[in-house]
């Protein structure tokens, strides 16, 4: 507040002179009277005792075109618009009112007046828009209409809206544009009437399709922009009805009717406030391959009938109405083959025009290919078959579903009806196990513990291929009695046959359960067992022992012969347990030393027995199941006693080490002998190499002298000799020369004579070839001249040719005629003619005739 502010003395209220420039005030209180007034400039202004400049110098408001300014407080002012005193010469104030003042001179703020609200732009009100204004007080406008507090109306542009201190602006509304397939929802905030002059009542909805731009009144408010849904051939619109009206077309529509619009009906349709879109609805085609069920359909009344059911076949497109809806979608034609079929169950009665009967409800029936079927209304498919083709080893499980009874059907095609089911066969988990575990019971019967590699079909005839020389039992709980089957065989199970599993014993030693098997293999096999024996004198002994069996089968086709191979539910351990009885008994009443030296006599007596010539058997047969052992081999022998072990070991490392001093003896002997006779031959090499060394240096000393002699005789010989060779050397060096040279004359000749050869032939050749090339383009330019002249005749033609060439003489003879000469001589003037040649000429013709 105190820019502006000018003194004399500086700043402060005490200052005694006040410099007020132009368009700025002060405010001077008079202590006395304790009234403040305003001084105004230009002036100095010069400060009594008694008064004090509360304010300023301030600079004078100024509100310049199209602004405005609020004042609180405002002066009161007469008709002259004098500021009014009161008799202390106070200015009177209008105190908590305003006054809103426009574009005028500067003016100072009087004491007690407030700038409410700073100089500021009037509101341009542009086109399209408007501002809402509430009256705050009541009043009369220029136009002389009557505002209560709490009315509301709109300023609409384009325009400047001046304010009034009645009026307060509550905000600013623009118009909401409509575009094509658009329309407004508005509602009323109270009892108005709308643009269109239609009265509304507080809260009612309408919408304003009208395109372009709508300014809401001033009791109107904008709810949405609804969009038009556009609706083609394949869409149409799903409306509810919220209350009870008439639609655009003037349909009465009640409250929760729904309905739908189709292209036919409406391109466009924008939604009115009372209807409610459920969905956007897809046209339904249907092929001449496909057929719907439609429930609850409207009827001609355009009323559900509920309950009913419609059946629709292609070729066709439609809506599904309101209410209505596919039971099972969209459904293809049942197109069947030769080999295919459907069942078929009727839930009301209805004539079958197919086959031309009565069909009850619960009927059920089955219609076979090849045809085209669609189910009527009053018809459920239940399944569709499709014929199995079953080959000679292949089958499965049918039951009938009236009495029950399960079969198996084998090598054919077969195709259940409307009266039969797949049946499931169970079997033990453990059977299951060892039939899909495609384990070969032959090769890999050392195999334990494997697991099923698939699951088994249950409604396929179970089978097992039975390898050679094994068999299986089949029980058979529906007739009560067993089968055994040999194999090679595949073995196929009826609904109430069970395969007999076998449960042996197995490892070493045997222990019960361990092998599982359906299979009974005849052998001949081995099995192996570990038992422990005790001798007479009380040493405890374990033996490995190797059996080797086979099932004695005498007649493969005898019942009670087969029946025994299965009698004996674990085979492997009852042989093993008797035969170990047998051996312990055995070796119960015989010393450790007598058996540890005929230990496998003991034992083969022990298992085979005596014959009739006390002769061990070669054979054990247990006649319970004919099962024969023909061998046993004693893999291995060792005491359980460890002291016995200890001795056993003490006496075979002392009878080792007997053995092998022996063998050292012998050994150091037989290297002596060797050694001796090495001596001796050794003696005798080097006599032999002292005589070969004398006769060497004999020999020696004869070459020495051989040497000396040549040595005195050769120089003389060797020099001549080389003046020889030297001599003989160079003549054959000249004569090879002189035939090389001469070689290389015939040579360059020969060369050079083959070169001009050569060059004559190809000149030759080039000559011939320009000479033919020559010939054949004259040859063929005569020729072409020929075609062209023969061309140029056969066209003019001879007739034209001999015009021509008679055309001359024919014309001088009648232009000599007409001129009536005999003969005449027509000449240019500048060649001679020899007259008397002509003359002999002429002459000479005539002599000749």
């Amino acid at each position: 507040m105190d820019k502006g502010k000018r003194s004399s003395g500086g700043s402060g209220g005490d200052d005694s002179i006040y410099r007020i420039p132009p368009y700025y005030y002060i405010h001077v209180l008079d202590q006395n009277s304790n009234v403040t007034r305003v001084e105004i400039g230009p002036r100095t202004y010069i400060r009594q005792d008694h008064e004090r400049v509360i304010f300023g110098p301030q600079k004078m408001i100024m509100v310049p075109p199209r602004n405005y300014c609020i004042i609180e407080n405002p002066a009161q002012k007469d008709k002259d618009g004098a500021v009014v005193l009161d008799k202390t010469g106070q200015i009177k104030l209008s105190h908590a009112d305003q006054e809103i003042r426009l574009s005028q001179d500067p003016f100072p703020l009087f004491p007690g007046e407030v700038l409410k609200q700073a100089v500021s732009p009037l509101k341009v009100v542009p086109a399209n828009c408007a501002l809402r204004l509430r009256a705050v007080l009541d009043y009369e406008d220029a136009s002389g209409e009557k505002r209560v507090a709490g009315d509301e109306w709109l300023f609409e542009g384009p325009g400047t809206y001046i304010p009034r201190k009645e009026v307060a602006v509550d905000e600013t509304i623009r118009a909401t544009i409509i575009k094509p397939n658009q329309a407004i929802k508005l509602r009323a905030r109270k009892e108005t009437q709308d643009r269109e002059g239609n009265l509304r009542v507080t809260g009612e909805e309408w919408l304003v399709k009208k395109v372009g731009a709508y300014l809401p009144g001033a009791y109107e408010e904008v709810v949405d922009v609804v969009n038009a849904y556009v609706l083609t051939e394949k869409k149409a619109l799903h409306l509810r009805a919220n209350r009870t009206f008439s639609d655009s077309k003037g349909v009465k529509r009640k409250n929760g009717e729904e309905w739908l619009i189709k292209m036919e009906d409406n391109e466009a349709h924008i939604p009115d406030v009372y209807e409610e879109v459920v969905g956007v609805k897809d046209i339904i085609t249907l092929n001449n391959r496909q057929y719907c069920v439609i429930l609850d359909p409207v009827g001609a009344d355009g009323k559900p009938q509920l309950g009913q059911k419609k059946l629709s076949k292609g070729e066709k497109s439609f809506f599904l109405m309101p209410g209505e809806k596919l039971e099972k979608g969209i459904q293809n034609v049942f197109i069947l083959g030769e080999d295919e079929g459907i069942i078929l169950r009727a839930n009301e009665g209805f004539k079958d025009t197919l086959c031309d009967c009565e069909r009850k409800p619960g009927d059920k029936w089955m219609m076979r290919g090849p045809m085209e079927y669609v189910p009527p209304v009053e018809v459920d498919v239940l399944t569709k078959r499709k014929a199995i083709p079953l080959d000679e080893n292949e089958g499965i499980y049918v039951r009938d579903t009236k009495n029950g009874k399960v079969r198996a059907i084998t090598g054919v095609t077969y195709m259940l009806n409307q009266d039969e089911e797949l049946w499931s066969k169970e079997l033990p988990p453990a059977v299951e196990n060892l039939l899909m575990s495609m384990k070969d019971p032959l090769a890999d019967r050392g195999v334990r513990g494997a697991t099923a590699v698939a699951e088994r079909e249950k409604t396929k005839v179970v089978t097992l291929r039975v390898p050679h020389n094994a068999s299986v039992q089949i029980y058979d709980y529906k007739e009560k009695k067993a089968r055994v089957v040999f194999g090679p065989e595949l073995v196929m199970l009826g609904p109430d046959e069970q395969f007999t599993q076998l449960s042996l014993s197995g490892g070493k030693p045997k222990r019960p359960n361990v092998i599982k098997s359906l299979c009974l293999l005849l052998g001949p096999d081995f099995c192996t067992d570990i038992i422990v024996i005790e001798t007479a004198d009380h040493a405890r002994l374990q033996l490995q022992l190797s059996y080797n069996w086979h099932f004695e089968v005498n007649d493969k086709k005898d019942e009670k012969d087969a029946a025994k191979l299965f009698s004996v539910p674990d085979f492997v351990g009852d042989a093993c347990k008797a035969i170990a009885s047998r051996i312990r008994g055995a070796v119960a009443g015989v010393q450790f030393d007598d058996f540890h030296k005929n230990s496998a006599k003991i034992i083969r007596a022990s298992v085979f027995g005596f014959g009739e010539n006390q002769k061990v058997r070669d054979r054990f047969l247990f006649p319970q199941n004919n099962l024969v052992i023909t061998s046993v081999d004693i893999q291995s022998v060792e005491p359980v006693d460890q002291r016995t072990r200890d001795a056993l070991q003490k006496s075979v490392q002392l009878a080792i080490e007997i053995t092998t001093n022996s063998q050292e003896a012998a050994a150091r002997h037989e290297a002596e002998r060797l050694e001796q006779e090495a001596k001796g031959r050794l003696e005798r090499q080097k006599i032999l190499d002292e005589a070969e060394a004398e006769k060497a240096r004999k020999e020696l000393l004869e070459l020495q002298a051989n040497s000396a002699a040549v040595e005195s005789t050769g120089q003389a010989k060797a020099e001549a000799q080389s003046r020889a060779e030297a001599a003989r050397i160079e003549g054959e060096a000249a004569v090879e020369q002189a035939k090389l040279k001469a070689e290389a004359a015939k040579i360059e000749a020969e060369s050079e004579l083959d070169r001009l050869k050569i060059a004559r032939e190809a000149e030759n050749k080039y000559v011939g070839q320009q000479n033919e090339m020559e010939i054949s383009k004259t040859k063929e330019m005569a020729d072409i001249e020929t075609s062209k002249f023969h061309s140029m005749v056969s066209t003019i033609g001879a007739d034209t040719i001999k015009a021509i060439a008679t055309s001359g003489p024919e014309m001088q003879v009648k232009l000599l005629q007409s001129l009536g000469l005999k003969s005449t001589l027509i000449t240019d003037g500048s060649s001679p003619i020899n007259l008397f040649n002509t003359a002999n000429g002429l002459i000479g013709a005539l002599k000749s005739e």
